[in-house]
């Protein structure tokens, strides 16, 4: 590629307005996904090669604005102010067109050199919309190109546009958004005194007064360290003043006004709807989703259905993986003459990373399930039917949104909580997300239900364990909420976004993105901890135990019994030996110290360095299994975990629903308690969630231990 043919270009639009899915019709199969630099927002980023160009599309987070409370905001505003892509191409759709021009407001404020992707042009066509692309350009100061990301139209006229934008080969006069008069005035004295700090002349000066009369903490704390900081607070001072002594009102407040005035204002001069609205898909799907009485039943019988299926599609292809890793394992075995070295790859990377993998199925099916409803709009209604339940227990409706990312993972979903402007509706939020089920969780459900449960049985257990979760965060908000963290919850507002049919390029993708974070982890923290697990597991060493079981070995071999019996023998004499090693290992002395506070829920010491190394990441819990309960077997036995903990008599099936219920409740990993101290600033709610989780974990998970036990 020869040089100045490379352009980077970043995709900015609101959450379901198709960005994603034109970012996979652009980029096609050439994506990578990461993470933005000091956030866990993941960054989407493709190549297009067209016209003798390198085109690199960044996917910007979803976002309404760029006011930074939530991580997207923050993320896509540092990306468009300190990245400078080429382009920003801001992707509208077409058929809500008012609530996406709010973004497109701003970015007019930070003058980008920016054009418009007006998507779904197709169900702009089908509704009878008629919109004035001409007269809304002029307006907007950007060219606009009709597209549907669905139907892949438009994109080449897209790419066109982007390259005579990027080259300065298209002139269009940029507009600014002009606020009142007395507002404006302040704008223009802040900026003139912003313009004469060179330090800053990274920014739009202009941007950066809009920002300061909005009260915006992150331009505050950059300005605030300069010289011009001094007169610029004056200024502000006095714009305040004006707007209440002018308009009985603050600046902030004004200018957010202004927005939606001009996008009222564009919408009434370049868009025409239809005469006769009609009733859509949408509304007649409403009427039973949102209905009051069948919401929450048809909620929860679709996340059933989810369950149901990733245990029914997932169960054959995990019995395929357990017989490729025994495969291997028996393969490898005659191929490894040390001891140590066999160990270190059957007991140690085969029991323990392969017993996570064989997981891998169900984690994608699930994955699929979740984007499918996210895609298609439901997730949203989903949020609103148990908004109606939220503030029953004292929560901002928001708090369900990043409830529902603690799901996926509970440090995003912390994150989110800046959303919420109440401190004490956003502490108690923090405080509950870890009790929702993440991502990471999921191997173990999937081993204890494969283990002691049929399929379709399996399915409804792991239901409940999800919706456990939710119960116990909702009755630790209520307490919460009742006694220290007493406030009156803000009303909410849901949009509700049309319904959908997913593109299964867009649902694959999304699934395909978390099977490869779950294999990376695999392969690199999991593999870490199995390494060290095995290594704790083993030394230090019992001489006198090593030289029982040569011989216990010589002996039975020198007996006149036959040659069944002699195996049967030895396999039982290895198993006590292994045992008795395993036990004077330094795990096993750890477990031990534990044991005696983990044995009332019906746990032994092996379980109770499982949950130890668990808090490192959830998987681990797995993998530590995996690892103990294969050296505690006999050499040449299965490495099947599922069926291995089923045949332990230490296993039950009341052992596996209390440690279900305990992986749920108890601590999430170090990573979230240091996330949760970062956002809460103390460490004092931090070790006060910390001794509530494991006393609650502890006692219902005895609950459950005992009545599982009188059950059986």
């Amino acid at each position: 590629m020869s040089e100045g043919k490379e352009i980077t270009i970043a995709l900015a639009g609101n959450p379901n307005c198709g960005k994603s899915s034109l970012f996979n019709a652009l980029t096609g199969a050439q994506q990578k996904v990461g993470n933005f630099s000091g956030v866990t927002v993941e960054k989407h980023e493709g190549y297009i090669d067209y016209k003798g160009y390198r085109i690199t599309v960044v996917d910007l987070p979803g976002t309404y604005s760029l006011t930074p409370y939530s991580p997207e905001e923050l993320v896509t505003r540092a990306y468009l102010v300190r990245e400078r892509p080429d382009v920003v191409v801001n992707v509208l759709e077409g058929p809500n067109l008012e609530r996406n021009l709010l973004l497109t407001t701003q970015l007019m404020e930070l003058e980008v050199d920016f054009l418009v992707a007006l998507n779904m042009m197709d169900e702009v066509e089908e509704k009878g919309i008629v919109i004035d692309i001409k007269q809304l350009q002029q307006l907007l100061g950007c060219h606009i190109i009709p597209v549907s990301a669905k139907k892949k139209s438009g994109l080449d006229a897209l790419l066109d546009h982007i390259i005579r934008v990027s080259q300065k080969e298209i002139k269009i006069k940029k507009n600014k958004l002009f606020f009142t008069p007395s507002l404006e005035a302040s704008v223009d004295k802040i900026t003139a005194l912003l313009s004469n700090q060179k330090e800053l002349d990274l920014y739009n000066s202009r941007w950066l007064a809009i920002k300061l009369l909005e009260n915006d903490r992150e331009v505050y704390q950059e300005v605030q360290h300069y010289p011009v900081w001094v007169k610029v607070e004056l200024a502000l001072q006095e714009a305040l003043r004006d707007a209440e002594r002018q308009h009985d009102s603050e600046p902030e407040m004004l200018i957010t006004e202004d927005r939606h005035a001009f996008i009222r204002g564009a919408m009434k001069e370049c868009v025409r709807q239809p005469g006769e609205v009609k009733a859509t898909v949408t509304d007649y799907i409403d009427m039973v989703v949102l209905n009051r009485v069948l919401g929450l039943p048809v909620f929860l019988l679709v996340v059933w259905s989810i369950f149901q299926l990733t245990f029914t599609l997932g169960a054959p292809i995990m019995g395929a993986l357990n017989l490729l890793f025994g495969t291997l394992a028996s393969h490898l075995r005659p191929l490894l003459p040390n001891e140590m070295l066999r160990s270190i790859a059957i007991d140690g990377v085969i029991a323990g990373v392969g017993g996570v993998l064989v997981f891998l199925p169900n984690i994608v099916l699930l994955f699929i399930g979740l984007s499918f409803l996210e895609a298609s709009g439901y997730m949203a209604r989903a949020a609103f039917v148990i908004d109606r339940l939220m503030h029953r227990f004292g929560l901002h409706g928001k708090s369900f949104i990043p409830m529902i990312t603690g799901f996926g993972c509970s440090i995003p979903a912390i994150m989110a909580t800046r959303t919420l402007k109440s401190p004490t509706d956003r502490l108690a939020t923090i405080m509950i997300i870890p009790f929702m089920s993440c991502g990471a969780k999921l191997p173990v459900y999937v081993l204890l239900t494969g283990a002691f449960f049929a399929p379709e049985v399996a399915a409804n257990v792991m239901f409940g364990i999800y919706f456990l979760g939710i119960a116990v965060g909702l009755w630790t908000a209520w307490i919460l909420k009742s006694t220290i963290l007493k406030s009156d919850s803000e009303p909410f507002v849901m949009e509700l976004p049309p319904y959908r049919w997913p593109t299964l390029g867009s649902v694959l993708f999304q699934a395909k993105m978390k099977a490869l974070m779950y294999l990376k982890k695999a392969g690199t923290l999991i593999l870490g901890a199995v390494i060290i697990i095995w290594a704790v597991s083993n030394y230090p060493r019992n001489e006198a135990l090593d030289q029982q079981l040569l011989t216990g070995k010589a002996r039975i071999a020198s007996s006149a019994a036959g040659d069944a019996e002699k195996q049967a023998e030895q396999k039982k004499l290895e198993y006590q030996v292994n045992s008795a090693q395993l036990a004077y290992s330094l795990a096993g002395r750890a477990g031990r110290v534990i044991e005696p506070v983990i044995r009332p829920l019906g746990f032994d010491w092996r379980i109770g360095i499982a949950l130890v190394t668990g808090l490192a990441t959830k998987e681990v819990v797995v993998s530590t299994m995996g690892t103990i309960y294969s050296i505690g077997k006999s050499d040449g036995e299965s490495v099947d975990l599922k069926s291995i903990i089923k045949s332990d008599p230490a296993f039950s099936r009341a052992t596996a629903l209390s440690l279900m219920v305990f992986v749920l409740l108890y601590l999430p990993c170090v990573a979230t308690l240091g996330v949760m101290k970062k956002e809460v600033g103390r460490w004092k709610p931090v070790v006060l969630y910390s001794a509530y989780s494991l006393s609650v974990a502890w006692v219902l998970s005895f609950a459950v231990y005992r009545i599982a036990l009188f059950m059986q």
